[in-house]
Parts: C-alpha cells; structure tokens; sequence
C-alpha cells in the first residue's frame, strides 16, 4: 500500500481544472502512474507521475484541498531520527489556470541546520484519456535533459511535452530529479515545474548525456473563464450545507468554463469528459442562469455552429441534429466515438427549451432572433428525423461499433430495461424525451410568434397531438393512480421498470396535474429516495445496483430536476422536492461540498455516509449546477423580462428557516430575494422589471 493508504480514490483525490486542462492527484499531491492521476490536456495525460521523496521516502501526507478555481494546496511532513515532533514541512502549490504549474517548498522548523536529498520521480505516458479509463496506459515516454528542464517525446505524429525545472536538477537521470538541499533554520528552499506541449524536435545528445533542442518555451495555456461569464453570488443560509453546497458548485462550474471557435460552454466534466457535450452543456447553461445569460448565449452559438446539415451513418448526424460530443486533440481517432458525433435523441429539444428560457431571462433579443432560424431547424429535426420510423414519437436506434447504443441521458447498454429485468431493443422511445420535445414544440411557438415569424400555430398542435398519443400510450394506469413507463420498446410495448426518468416530465406540459401530482408521489417512495438523492432504477427492480451507472446510482442532476419539477407543481408534492433536496445536502457534507457526477443509491441510514461511484466526474458541470437548479426551486424564480415582470413564489414549506441570496445578473441589474420563515422580501430588483411575489400553491 502507498503512504496514501485509503485515501487514493474518488474522495482521496484532488482535481484542478481550467477548461481543457487538468490536474489529478491524491490528497497527498502525489501523482502516480498506477491510478488515473496525471496533467491532462485535450484528452491527452502529459505528466503521468511526480511523486516526491525526501531522504528516500515519501513524506508523510497531511492533506490537501482545492483552493478557488484551479488551485489547491497540499501538505506533508518529515519527522527526523530521535525527535519527536516534525520538524521538516513540505507544501506543494498547484495552479493550473494558465497552464500546469507546481511549486513545492521544504521548511526548516528546527533549531539546528538540517541537510535532505530531494527526489522527484517524474513520467509521462502521452495516454490517450479513454486508455487511462479502461486500465491500458501505454509505456513511459522517452525522456531527455534539456537545457531548464525535461522533454518527453510524444507518440510519431504528435507533439512533445517540456517540463520546466527551476532551480535544475543536479541528477543525470532524466526520471528522477534530484537536488541536495541545505537549510538553516526557519528557512525554506523551493523548485517550481511547468509543463506544456511543444512540437516535436530530434534531439541531439551534447557532452554529459543532456540534450539540446531549438524549440522555444511554450507560451501557457490560455484560461477561457480569465473574464468569467458567470457571476458570483452573494449567499447565506440557516442550513450551512447548504450555504456550502452552493458555493463550491459555483467555484466548479466557473472551472470548467472552456472556449471553442470564441465561444465559451461547460465541458461536462473532468476527468473522463472534458469536452463539449450538447446534452451537458445546455443543461448546464440552463441550471446556471441565476448566474447570468452570457454563458447560455454563447453554449447556444457554438452548438448552432455544428448543427448538422446532412445525413451520415458514421457519426448519425443528421439534418437540423445537436451535436452530442465533440472531442479534440491530436488523438481523437482512437476515441470509443467518432470525434465529432451526433448520436443523442435529446440535445435537440432541449436546445429548443434553452433558448427560450435564455430569451425568458433576458439574452439579448437580437441574439436571439439570430438564434431562432437554428432553433427551426431543430424543431425540423423533431418532426422529419427523429422518428425514424414513423411512430409518433421520437425514438433512437443505433447499431454496429463506435456508436452509443443508448442515446437518452441514461446511455448505458442496459439503462433501459422491462420491470422483470429484460432490455428494452431498438427502436426506443423515451419517456422524458417525449416531454422535452412537448415543451420545445411550445417554446419554440412562444419564440416563432414573439418574433413575428410563422408556423407556431403548427408547433402547437403538433405539441397538443404528442401529448395525446403520450397519454394513451405510456400512462401505465394502476391501483395507485399509475405511473409513466420508461419506454417504449421497438415493438411498441411498454417499458415498464420504476426510474428516475418519470421526473423529468413534471413542468413539461405533456401530462395533466393529477398525473404530476402522482409522479412526485411516486419518486419520494422510499425504493427511489433512498435518502441521499433519487435512485435511477427502483431497488424492487431484480437489476438494481447501486452503483450501476444508470441502474440503481444518484445523479444529483437528475435529483435537482425533479426537486425543480415537484416545487414547480406545489402542494402534494412538495414533501419530495424537500426530502430529496435533504439528500442532497447530506451527501455532499461528506464529499467535500462537491456534488460529484453520480454516487452510491445505497440506503441511508443512521451513521451511514455516501456510497461514492469509483470513476465518478468530479467537478461535472451539470452536477454542479443542481444546486442552483434547487436554489431557483426554493425560491421560485421565473423571470419573464421579454414581458417586464418576474415572478417569485417560495417552496411551501421552505427546506430552510432562512435563505438569502443577492446579486443575480438579471435585465441588466441584479436581483436579490431573502426567504425567511416561509416569507420572500425582494431587497434588489432591476429598475425595468416589475416583481410579483405569489402565493405558495
């Protein structure tokens, strides 16, 4: 076992990002080869070991911790012969904002003169993001001294990586640098690496086995979210888990702010999927509005950019389709996708809804008109593409290699299945994709007749014949006031098994009150809230696991929808949206404050702590953004500044005694609402914009 001991894994680690780039390391700040930690840009692990060593071993850790955006700090120790007390401190200084950078300081605190040998053990393996994933890192790269520091050689092809040491090494071994350090005492030595990528270059052996090299130090990596587009928010709770939660899901989604072609987004999160995703990304942007519109603006421009305009087996694009992943780097070919792939039944409509709520929250309606020819040829994709077989419904069907199998959120090969534990086959029709499209139909109607266009009369009916086909088709009536199925199968059957996807549907239109009303009810029983969270497959069901990916785990994201959903109906089901919004805020008091992309549906119980998932994202944006989503939820913000007015309307009963958050970007002001003892107090509004606080429903 390492001096990490227990601590290695998905709560002993430490994660800095900034856009594309990436550090993973353990709480020690040892980066070791034989786990998944590394420095990592465009998919690629640059640095795949440093671990320190003094006096031929490691010290011993202490801690370390995230600090802002894209720092952390760690510290360790060395206790010498015979004393009692450490006398030797260590820390290790991480940014990666504008590219890697490490500083790690050794300090004396003893009274005599003290004398170490210093040792880093240093690697990079060039590993392709998806072979570090599944266990397959390839060997070290060539390393060669070069004048300041380190140059590893890339694979043929690709370019190399430069690691600046300052003070340099003493060691002729370009594996393990080594300095011989004396310190007097209360005084302190550091050695300061970066590194980045160059291109390639022969290097040429000189006289004492260094290497020289022509090519000139690479300029830092530019940090997208310099000039952040989300704001910071002003907050204070009763519940300071809450207060927490709030605040270190902010700092992640500002961390993983990254720009594409001059347009900012959220990658969907590190390590595993540091890139754009359209699903991710849209949600992401919607949950973070409280946090300005200039982000949404921006997500929504880049994915009209690849919007696809033909018909492609390969990467399944499609006329007027949203983009599902995009990679890049100078190894995207040997990705488990095609690097630019289009292969998801939902990220069209929900470009649809986020548009509209963006116009709702008050983007530019100039951006917006620009926006709108996309958003036609997305509503155009609904109607003409994704019914491949002219069912009435928007289904997917992929087969063959490189392609996802599952093209929902839950994309798995065995997310969909019967009650009885059967797969659901092709071609599948989801239950919450039919209710995303619902609402895009009407929003995309607002839209079209808000600027003076045509066809929103058609979108209309076209939503009002969806939702009477959904209703006769996938309410699945019982005993207890029924429930949606999941699916509908290639063969037209419904899919029967109890998830999480029901919750999704609540606010989209597509079904009647009684039916939300029973749907939240459903969602708080105690096999889907198991009191962290709502698990994505009922524990009655015989495929349940709580920690299958999609078959029994927490998604926070997916949590905060139905806290959203469930508040937006009110009454009846408000007791869920608070119970499951508790979940939430239990879990993340013991992960850090961090929301992470998913965690163990194991049952709370009285002692218990989360269960995490082994190669869960964190940060991820959309997990991040489920505290805002919530926060919205509690307060019930609705603005509507195309028509002058916000409402509010708080969730009744409130989770907290008192909640205050100031300093929404909104209409060109900021609005500031305080919740105390069930009762909203507006204390900033924009001067254009007329505030009606409603009654609870």
């Amino acid at each position: 076992m390492s001096p990490d001991g227990p601590q290695t894994g998905p709560i002993g680690e430490v994660t800095c990002v900034a856009g594309r780039l990436f550090c993973l390391s353990a709480t020690s700040g040892q980066i070791r080869l034989d786990y998944d930690h590394g420095v990592y840009l465009d998919d690629t692990r640059l640095l795949s070991s440093l671990v320190l060593r003094v006096d031929g071993t490691e010290p011993h850790p202490l801690g370390g911790y995230p600090i802002g955006r894209g720092g952390a700090h760690f510290s360790s120790c060395v206790t010498r012969a015979h004393a009692t007390d450490p006398s030797l401190l260590i820390t290790r200084e991480r940014d990666v904002t504008d590219g890697w950078r490490e500083t790690i300081r050794l300090t004396n605190h003893a009274v005599t003169a003290s004398e170490s040998e210093v040792e880093l053990e240093v690697a990079a393996d060039f590993a392709y993001i998806f072979d570090v994933k599944h266990g397959r890192p390839p060997p070290p790269a060539s390393a060669h001294r070069i004048e300041g520091g380190l140059r590893f050689e890339g694979p043929p092809g690709t370019s190399d990586a430069l690691l600046s040491v300052v003070p340099p090494s003493a060691s002729d071994d370009p594996t393990r640098l080594r300095w011989r350090v004396a310190l007097e005492p209360q005084t302190s030595w550091s050695v300061t690496l970066t590194i980045a990528r160059a291109p390639a270059a022969s290097a040429g052996t000189t006289p004492g086995g260094a290497t020289s090299t022509t090519t000139s130090a690479p300029s830092p990596e530019r940090d997208p979210a310099a000039t952040s587009p989300l704001a910071t928010l002003d907050i204070s709770c009763s519940d300071v888990r809450f207060e927490r939660m709030l605040t270190r899901s902010i700092l992640d989604l500002s961390s993983l702010v990254t720009e594409d072609d001059g347009e900012r987004f959220l990658a969907a999160g590190t390590p595993w999927f540091l890139t754009l995703f359209g699903r991710d990304a849209l949600w992401g942007a919607a949950m973070a509005l409280p946090l300005g519109v200039t982000l949404a603006g921006e997500t929504l421009r880049l994915l009209a950019r690849y919007q696809g305009v033909r018909h492609d087996e390969v990467t399944e694009e499609a006329p007027g389709k949203i983009i599902h992943e995009l990679r890049h780097g100078e190894q995207v070919d040997r990705g488990e996708l095609p690097p630019c792939y289009y292969g998801t039944v939902d990220a069209t409509p929900l470009f649809v809804i986020l548009l509209a709520r963006a116009w709702r929250w008050g983007l530019d309606p100039v951006q917006v008109e620009a926006l709108l020819p996309h958003a036609e040829r997305a509503l155009r994709w609904m109607r003409d593409h994704g019914d491949p077989r002219s069912t009435g419904f928007l289904r997917y069907e992929a087969y063959g290699e490189r392609r996802l199998a599952n093209q929902g959120w839950k994309d798995s090969g065995d997310a969909i299945s019967f009650a009885d534990g059967r797969l659901a086959t092709p071609p599948i029709a989801l239950c919450e994709v039919q209710g995303y499209a619902h609402q895009a139909a009407m929003d995309g109607a607002a839209l079209l007749d808000a600027f003076g266009r045509d066809d929103a009369d058609r979108w209309r009916q076209w939503a009002g014949r969806l939702r009477d086909r959904f209703q006769q088709r996938f309410w699945v009536d019982d005993d207890d006031g029924g429930f949606p199925a999941v699916a509908l199968d290639g063969d037209d059957r419904r899919v029967d098994a109890v998830t999480s996807n029901a919750g999704h549907l609540l606010g989209t239109g597509i079904l009647g009150p009684d039916q939300e009303r029973r749907i939240a009810e459903r969602l708080g029983e105690p096999d889907l809230d198991c009191g962290w969270g709502l698990r994505t497959l009922s524990s009655r069901s015989p495929r349940f696991n709580p920690l299958s990916y999609h078959g029994g785990s927490v998604w926070p994201h997916d949590t905060a929808i139905t806290i959203d959903g469930a508040a937006r109906h009110g009454g009846a089901a408000v007791p869920t949206a608070n119970a499951l919004l508790q979940g939430l805020m239990g879990a993340a008091e013991y992960l850090d404050d961090r929301l992470p992309e998913l965690l163990g549906g194991e049952q709370r119980t009285t002692g218990s702590r989360p269960l995490p998932y082994p190669r869960a994202c964190r940060p991820q944006a959309w997990a991040a953004g489920a505290s805002l989503l919530a926060m919205r939820a509690v307060l019930g913000i609705e603005p509507d500044v195309p028509n002058g007015v916000v409402h509010l309307r708080a969730m009744d009963p409130a989770p907290f005694a008192h909640l205050s958050v100031r300093g929404m970007p909104l209409a060109g002001g900021r609005l500031s609402v305080e919740l105390r003892d069930g009762q909203l107090t507006v204390h900033e509004a924009p001067p254009d914009l007329e505030v009606q606080v409603l009654d609870p429903i």
